[in-house]
């Protein structure tokens, strides 16, 4: 409290006399900076000082200088950008452990498995020391870059004696091995349940494919054992996973998905020193417990705070499940896989969490889909009107003129892809007269919709640097261009991943933007990336990354053993 009341003391005196004249040391001051502020009244500026955990003056070296005190940490960027942290509104953290850990799921993506064969390799190697019964993870595995999905006979070649589920990058699709369908009772006669699909053969043989909700049938059904983990280990892991973050540049997250388990996860590791700002996202079936504790959108601390309720209606876009109203271009008999929930029940929902005094954040990917989201959106806010409740769609992937004309009207937030890199092949499925309105981040702005950066980790890369190269250039990893037209500039894109996430959470007063009075976060980086070829944005690296005006992550010091998740 005494520290809270300084820093107002010290604002309120900015606010009537000039730096130079307050006699005030700054802490931290950082000079000779090309620093991109994301504040429209001065968008740049040459040094910043920091006092206490924020921004006390942001200006000309000569201002700065004149905070310098006896005790000031003085930092000479040498003409280095700085930009605001960056925040990455959804994702989803998890514990990351050392790549032998028998915790740790077998990565499967591009770069460690380019072809069934070595994904089979790779499982197979796990299986070598893993006990038998014992599951087998693996994660990340993309079909387009493998060829095809891998079967359940595939995966029988790593192991007759291990359970083994894979998941997709999208994380909407797993593969399981033949011993976990016949341990759930999952034959040619069994149906898909509501929401989901079994990927069947010409004989109707589940092949091992489950699409959205098929997997967690097989699984649950299945009831093999996991490997044991302490509280211990899974601290360690989310610090581990934090620490990463911050390597890129991450000052604050919002985790997409928060179940009270993970909460006080979250917790252990505030009071271990974990420094990332967490916005959490609480899952949809825990509203009834967050009601009767009568927690709201906003409860918490600049550190951890109660965000949205977050739930699904629809499927993935990368996953190719996302219900459309024209089919998709590759299948023309395949809408996608429709939402389990009624438009009834879709209604309900939405309204007992707008009128608990939640944000809602509804994961929606495809036209067909969204369109049921705005009509709940539209009922609730006409049965119980509520200025500035900043709901959200999560994704909103495949749109129309009239969907963003919806959007806009009913004041709602988008957390909008920006995954074209790794993803871009995904997009061939829905034909190029799709691309134009896929990802619409172009759209939205002109609309002046706010538009908030995320990765959607794991399903991309949590690295602001190349999702904002993606944003600007919409090419992928292969060199294709998708949707030129929503492209954004590289301006727009770093204010998308920082002024945008702070509004998406309700924190744009204090944090988003570099200027006096907010929470000292902030990066500098190696280039600009308003300077840099759009295709070499992703080569800028991060030298160093302050919360609240310490330094949190370092380039220049010894790196974090290699981890795997």
């Amino acid at each position: 409290m005494v520290k809270r009341t300084c820093i107002l003391l010290l604002l309120l005196l900015a606010a009537r006399w000039p730096a130079s004249a307050q006699g005030v040391a700054a802490d931290l001051a950082i000079l000779n900076a090309n620093i991109i502020t994301v504040n429209e009244k001065q968008p740049r500026a040459e040094a910043l000082a920091v006092k206490f955990d924020r921004f006390l003056t942001v200006g000309a070296n000569a201002e700065i200088q004149a905070l310098v005190g006896k005790h000031t940490r003085v930092i000479d960027a040498r003409g280095k950008t700085i930009t605001p942290g960056f925040i990455d509104a959804h994702m989803h953290p998890t514990p990351i452990y050392p790549a032998a850990s028998e915790l740790s799921s077998v990565d499967l993506g591009p770069a460690s498995a380019r072809t069934i064969a070595e994904l089979i390799a790779a499982l197979k190697e796990r299986a070598r020391v893993t006990p038998k019964g014992q599951w087998i993870f693996g994660r990340r595995y993309q079909d387009t870059k493998l060829g095809r999905h891998p079967t359940r006979w595939d995966l029988d070649q790593a192991s007759t004696e291990h359970p083994i589920r894979i998941g997709h990058s999208s994380g909407h699709l797993s593969v399981v091995s033949s011993l976990v369908l016949q341990a759930a009772g999952i034959t040619k006669d069994t149906p898909d349940p509501p929401g989901g699909a079994f990927d069947r053969d010409p004989s109707g043989e589940p092949n091992g494919v489950c699409r959205e909700r098929a997997a967690g049938a097989a699984v649950n059904r299945a009831k093999f054992p996991e490997p044991a983990r302490t509280r211990g280990d899974e601290l360690q892991g989310i610090l581990r996973c934090f620490r990463t973050f911050l390597s890129k540049g991450i000052t604050s997250v919002g985790d997409a998905g928060v179940s009270p388990s993970k909460l006080r996860l979250h917790q252990d590791a505030l009071a271990a020193g974990q420094p990332v700002r967490v916005y959490a996202m609480i899952r949809q079936q825990y509203l009834a417990e967050a009601k009767k504790l009568n927690l709201r959108t906003g409860f918490g601390s600049d550190r951890l705070r109660i965000g949205s309720i977050k739930m699904g209606h629809g499927n993935s876009l990368s996953g190719r499940t996302c219900w459309l109203y024209e089919t998709y271009a590759d299948r023309p008999d395949y809408y996608g896989i429709p939402p389990a929930r009624s438009q009834e029940e879709l209604d309900k929902h939405i309204f007992e969490i707008h009128e608990a005094g939640f944000q809602a954040a509804v994961h929606s990917n495809g036209d067909r889909e969204i369109d049921m989201v705005l009509e709940a959106f539209e009922k609730a806010l006409a049965r119980l009107p509520r200025p500035n409740h900043r709901h959200r769609i999560e994704h909103c992937s495949v749109v129309n003129p009239g969907i963003l004309q919806r959007i806009k009207k009913l004041g709602l937030v988008l957390a909008l892809h920006s995954y074209i890199w790794e993803h871009g092949d995904k997009m061939e499925a829905y034909g190029a007269k799709r691309w134009g309105m896929m990802h619409p981040n172009r759209s939205a702005l002109d609309l002046r919709i706010p538009v908030a950066g995320n990765s959607d980790w794991g399903v991309s890369a949590a690295d602001p640097l190349l999702r904002i190269q993606d944003l600007v250039s919409r090419k992928s990893a292969e060199g294709k261009v998708y949707g030129p037209e929503q492209r954004i500039s590289a301006e727009e894109a770093i204010r998308v991943f920082t002024l945008g996430g702070a509004y998406a959470s309700f924190e744009e007063e204090i944090k988003g933007s570099i200027e006096a009075g907010k929470l000292a976060d902030f990066v500098i980086l190696s280039a600009d990336p308003t300077k840099s070829a759009p295709d070499a944005t992703r080569r800028i690296h991060v030298d160093k990354t302050f919360v609240g005006g310490r330094i949190e992550y370092d380039a220049g010091a010894p790196p974090a053993a290699t981890a795997s998740r």
